[in-house]
């Protein structure tokens, strides 16, 4: 049973295009997808959009805009206009939100203070094109170990700090793996409320041989997920719970349709529902 379950491609990306991605989740009565931007343009976007609308897909979320600092005005320009574009290819897409992983410090920088600033700064130049596009903004924190290069918005309360100070059309994307250890967690959730945009899942391994490629299958660590969505619910959010998993040197190398079955299962599992 796959209801309210969602597939980021990234979980099957080494073995499978968008086409392929999205036959395979078929097969296991998956019907919402959340593709990367790249993912999208190796098929064509007008390709995508048909592939969505003909198999009525949800998408849950296009990933990523972001990484709006850079070292020098022409460089923030140049981010700003792709985050644009990054905007309308979610709106074509008819995706639930535009995934923000904001960027860490500019080349050479040792400013996150400032890297901090020219975040805040190029979502709020950003959302007044989202606003018009009707496109929700889901700001992600990342995992305090991403702060340099990928993401200097590290908690669940900097990230709506920048949803208080941006306004209407800005929220949240809670992933279980950058947000479970903070001990503010359950507070920050609720002052989320209606803002959460997203809820992304996946398991913390120990030991974790890779920060970037070595994220579990749910259950086979130590997040607790049933909590975690319970907090989110109580919050407000109903979507999906859309799985994400980067994992060099264990589900990469499976195929597909075994990823996805496990994906299934233990989706069922942690939710006590039957499969």
């Amino acid at each position: 049973m796959a209801d309210g379950l969602s597939i980021n491609l990234a979980t099957i990306r080494k073995q499978c295009d968008m086409r392929q991605a999205v036959d395979a989740c078929l097969r296991h009565g998956i019907t919402a997808i959340a593709p990367w931007r790249d993912q999208v343009a190796a098929i064509g976007l007008p390709e995508a959009v048909r592939l969505v609308k003909d198999n009525a897909l949800t998408v849950t979320g296009l990933c990523r805009g972001g990484m709006f600092p850079a070292a020098d005005a022409a460089g923030r320009a140049a981010a700003l206009d792709d985050n644009r574009r990054a905007v309308d290819e979610a709106a074509a897409l008819g995706a639930d939100c535009l995934v923000l992983v904001v960027g860490g410090l500019p080349a050479g920088s040792k400013d996150i203070a400032g890297a901090r600033a020219m975040v805040e700064e190029g979502i709020a130049a950003l959302a007044e094109h989202a606003r018009a596009a009707r496109m929700p903004l889901a700001i992600e924190p990342l995992h305090p170990m991403y702060a340099a290069d990928r993401a200097c918005v590290n908690t669940l309360a900097h990230a709506l700090d920048i949803c208080d100070a941006v306004g209407e059309g800005v929220g949240v994307a809670v992933d279980v793996y950058h947000v479970w250890w903070d001990p503010d967690l359950a507070r920050q959730i609720a002052r989320a409320g209606e803002r959460i945009l997203a809820h992304h899942i996946c398991d913390w391994l120990v030991p974790t041989t890779d920060l970037l490629l070595d994220r579990g299958m749910m259950g086979d660590g130590v997040i607790d997920l049933a909590g975690i969505r319970a907090m989110v619910e109580a919050a407000g959010f109903t979507g999906h719970q859309e799985v994400e998993i980067f994992s060099a040197e264990n589900w990469w190398l499976k195929p597909a349709d075994e990823v996805l079955a496990t994906c299934v299962e233990r989706y069922a599992t942690i939710n006590a529902v039957p499969v």
